[in-house]
């Protein structure tokens, strides 16, 4: 620790950090451009300068200089620095005189208006006039995607985006190019960006320099009511802020959640929003004569009843899609229950998953923020890259930390770390759990080695075959401490794990998805499920509840119109096993219900009421059956225990590579394939990022 004066405050702070944190750490407010907490520091736009007791005769750049450079004074006196002196004050002015030279006055029809840092800091540290009167430089606007847009004029050259894409994103797509007045920032040969966390440069970027290019003259941010939720696209939970005007999404934002996501979203999360609006289902439908023709709630729910009339129990069935809040399928569950059926199951990929085993079996027991402690990763399985992509940036962050060997069993491909290609299917695997190779000795010779098993390796038909020999080597290697659980199950879908704990998996003598599919169910409830093969469901009656007219509304033949997850309070498990919950930021479109009142106007019905009238009531019974899921934002760990049952589970292991589940990482879901810019992404990642300036 250092002690040190700010503006005559005595303080004691970390002898790491800069005077930046120092001051703030103070209460002093320091402004600053270039630098950002998660990226290295610059010192280029020099706008932070502050004053050193003792020091050079000029104001110092507080994010560049560390406590520990400071000297006390002749006879020992503590270290002092002062933040609003006049040196600093008149400092500051001609800074800001100097970023303002060239900047054009854009801020009434610029997309940064009202959001913008170079605004907000010229009002609080600048000057009312300009002695320069010379005309101002132009730029020539960059083509760098379908996502971000540029108006490259307005750029102060603080290279924050150059030291996202390069540091965090794992590709160094953006540069400075240039000198003096002729540099700029560009990706030089003007192609689309790759990466898939490229969005966050639009929140890094201090001006209107970058901006979003889907939201582009949409709405000013005093129109918008801002809503704090949680991200469903993938199964990390990303910490979300959803902007609505009236009932339409108009942007989704990160929010901070440094035990989750930091303060990155990928780009699927953040750009998704039109499809929210588009290829809504707003009305229920019955299929008659082959064709579905919109009824009302009461003629398709008749429908239902009579078909679950003349339907047996034991060939009734239900499924969960990906995107399922854990309210829904315990509805559907007791639905079930009471109806009979024992046929359900939350798994439509066929992942080799079972709660009875215990939670530490299907969950990433080190958490996301844990593998910032790992010394050794193995991924099984997986491409985390496309499946996890915030996850992936934080295996970087831990690889660029030094000293991180990567072994990867499975397809490969650019991780954007180094790592080592051990080979491709389950019987490398059965080679490192019987001790051989290098790799082994380097899991087995670490503190904390992360075992990292993808969907891509458990929804084969060897799945929990492949699970047992992943748990067998965890065990080997010492992944299972006192303080550290290295097994580690990367999900793809939000709703897997709520669907996990809530026991929405078949019963004594139920089915499961396979069992369900071709021709073992007559009746089928999908709640939102699509990522299957639907003429497998062969001449079964079909009722779909869901949001979009997606595969499994076309093959339907009664859609229930139901809310999306920024229509709704729902309850999500995120893979690491943290309790989360959406919040509500707009109305669901025209007839279209929330999920569970849906089945509970259903139950009513079909003569099986569910025993709840209200979400609370929902909830009550909920949490007093599995009262971790009352806990948000905490995590019940699961144990060393569960994952040896897994371990024992035995069973053939097949030939076949490792394949990730994930083909397209702008079309997982029903949501994703009704965005247009996620289909121009799919499109343009398809030819290769290729696309001619505009």
């Amino acid at each position: 620790m250092a002690r040190l004066k700010v503006d005559g405050k005595e303080i004691e702070v970390p002898d790491h950090y800069t005077l930046l944190q120092a001051a703030e750490e103070a209460g002093a407010e320091i402004p600053r451009f270039c630098f950002h907490e998660r990226l290295s520091i610059a010192g280029n736009c020099r706008m932070c300068l502050v004053e050193v007791k003792g020091g050079p005769p000029k104001p110092q750049a507080s994010c560049a200089v560390g406590v520990r450079d400071l000297r006390p004074g002749p006879n020992g006196e503590l270290p002092e620095m002062f933040t609003n002196t006049p040196m600093v004050k008149k400092a500051r002015e001609g800074v800001m005189e100097f970023l303002l030279i060239n900047h054009p006055l854009d801020c009434p029809i610029c997309d940064q208006g009202g959001e913008c840092d170079l605004q907000d800091q010229a009002m609080a540290f600048g000057v009312d006039s300009s002695r320069y009167h010379e005309n101002k430089r132009a730029v020539e606007d960059k083509y760098i995607g379908p996502l971000v847009k540029t108006i490259m004029t307005r750029c102060i050259h603080c290279t924050r985006c150059v030291r996202f894409t390069t540091e965090v994103a794992g590709i160094s797509e953006l540069g400075l190019i240039g000198r003096g007045e002729d540099a700029e920032i560009t990706t030089y040969l003007e192609q689309a960006m790759t990466s898939e966390l490229q969005g966050n440069v639009i929140d890094l970027c201090p001006v209107g320099a970058l901006t979003s290019r889907p939201y582009a003259f949409q709405a000013r941010p005093w129109e918008l009511t801002k809503t704090e939720s949680i991200d469903v696209m993938d199964a990390v939970g990303s910490a979300i802020r959803v902007d609505a005007r009236g009932r339409e999404v108009m942007r989704i934002m990160p929010r901070v959640n440094d035990q989750v996501n930091e303060e990155w979203i990928s780009d699927k999360t953040r750009f998704i929003w039109d499809g929210l609006r588009t290829q809504r289902l707003d009305r229920p439908y019955v299929r008659r004569n082959d064709k579905l023709t919109p009824a009302s709630w009461s003629e398709a729910f008749a429908a239902v009843r009579d078909a679950v009339s003349r339907t047996a129990p034991d060939r009734i069935g239900a499924m969960a899609g990906d995107l399922a809040a854990v309210e829904e399928m315990y509805a559907l569950k007791l639905l079930m229950q009471s109806l009979g059926s024992r046929n359900l199951d939350c798994r439509q990929d066929g992942a080799k998953l079972d709660p009875s085993l215990g939670r530490g079996s299907y969950i990433f027991n080190p958490t996301i923020e844990g593998i910032e402690h790992a010394d050794a990763v193995l991924i099984i399985g997986s491409n985390p890259r496309f499946e996890a992509s915030v996850l992936n940036a934080r295996i970087r962050k831990r690889w660029r930390m030094g000293d991180l060997p990567i072994g990867v069993i499975g397809e490969g491909g650019d991780l954007r770390y180094d790592y080592e290609l051990l080979g491709a299917g389950p019987e490398t695997l059965s080679r490192l759990a019987a001790g051989e190779g290098s790799f082994y000795e380097k899991l087995k010779n670490a503190s904390n080695p992360l075992i990292v098993v993808g969907q891509g390796a458990l929804t084969r038909p060897d799945g929990f075959a492949v699970l047992a020999k992943a748990a067998k080597l965890a065990m080997d290697v010492g992944a299972l401490t006192e303080g550290w659980n290295g097994f580690a199950v990367l999900h793809t879908a939000a709703a897997r794990v709520g669907g996990l704990d809530i026991g929405f998996v078949p019963g004594e003598g139920g089915r499961d998805v396979a069992g369900m599919l071709d021709g073992g169910a007559d009746l089928l409830f999908l709640l939102g499920a699509d990522e299957f093969d639907m003429s497998r469901t062969g001449n079964a009656f079909v009722v779909y509840i869901g949001t979009h007219g997606d595969r499994g509304a076309h093959r339907a033949d009664v859609i229930l119109p139901a809310a999306a997850y920024t229509e709704k309070s729902g309850t999500y498990v995120n893979t690491e096993g943290r309790v989360q919950r959406t919040a509500r930021a707009g109305f669901a479109p025209g007839e279209a219900r929330e999920d569970w009142a849906i089945l509970r106007a259903l139950s009513d019905v079909l003569g099986k009421r569910l025993p709840f009238d209200s979400l609370a009531q929902l909830r009550a019974a909920l949490h007093e059956e599995y009262p971790h899921l009352q806990d948000i934002d905490d995590i019940k760990p699961g144990t060393g225990e569960d994952v040896a049952r897994a371990a024992q589970l035995g069973g053939e292991i097949g030939r076949a590579a490792f394949a990730s589940p994930i083909e397209d990482f702008y079309l997982t879901n029903p949501i994703a394939r009704a965005s247009a810019v996620m289909a121009e992404c799919s499109a343009l990642a398809r030819s290769g990022f290729k696309q001619a300036a505009e």
